[in-house]
């Protein structure tokens, strides 16, 4: 064995985390998108601190307001130098976004077999406005999806909590509700600590408690109507 193969460092095996998100134009209401952007570049930036040594957290974004897209592609955090402000506009095509999440989970040049499982997140507040079923389906049944910790945030009251409790499968964290722009916060920050968690273990692939944080009390912070 050569000196270079017997002091070789293991190359830390991805953890995906993919973010479907609504920026459809009744998230610029209330401070939703606000609270949105604040929520992921601090979520992006605690990833990009954490340690590297078994697991590298990679983060994608996708977004559906007008239309579907990949707003950062799937990166290492630690590589993730910003990404332009969501901003809210047009209808809600979430079957679009639901292909391209699909697309991106099989596609093993970008997520390899030696990828830690991933993480879906999926927010919304409204209801989709494309055909939306057949792609949704098409998703919750692929393979890695069946197997990806899918989780789901429902903003405000007009939601489609349906379609978000049929996406998410971890029994432990049910669709959360978000009430206000705090709320928005408190989930990502449970997510942030849940992946966290997870490369801190000795494997990370197994599942960890999904710990939404108690709420501020704040007078201030009106809840979305």
């Amino acid at each position: 064995m050569s000196s270079l193969k017997k002091f070789a460092v293991a190359t830390p095996r991805p953890l995906p985390v993919i973010v479907l998100a609504d920026t459809s134009g009744s998230m610029g209401e209330n401070g939703k998108i606000e609270a949105l952007n604040a929520a992921m570049k601090d979520m992006v930036s605690t990833f990009a601190k954490e340690s590297r040594l078994r697991a590298e957290i990679q983060v994608g974004l996708i977004t559906f307001g007008g239309k579907a897209q990949m707003h950062l592609p799937l990166a290492a955090a630690h590589s993730v130098a910003g990404f332009a402000e969501l901003k809210a506009e047009g209808v809600t095509p979430m079957g679009a976004a639901f292909d391209l999440a699909r697309q991106l989970l099989e596609d093993k040049d970008r997520i390899p077999s030696r990828a830690y499982r991933p993480v879906l997140i999926l927010l919304s507040d409204g209801q989709p406005t494309d055909d939306w079923e057949v792609p949704f389906k098409a998703l919750c049944d692929s393979e890695r999806a069946q197997k990806a910790t899918r989780l789901a945030m429902a903003i405000g009251p007009d939601a489609d909590e349906a379609m978000l409790r049929d996406f998410a499968n971890d029994a432990e964290a049910p669709i959360f509700k978000a009430h206000n722009a705090r709320d928005i916060h408190r989930f990502f920050r449970a997510v942030t600590m849940s992946v966290t968690t997870r490369t801190a273990s000795q494997n990370p692939d197994l599942s960890t408690t999904f710990v939404v944080p108690p709420p501020d009390d704040d007078a201030l912070d009106l809840d979305f109507q």
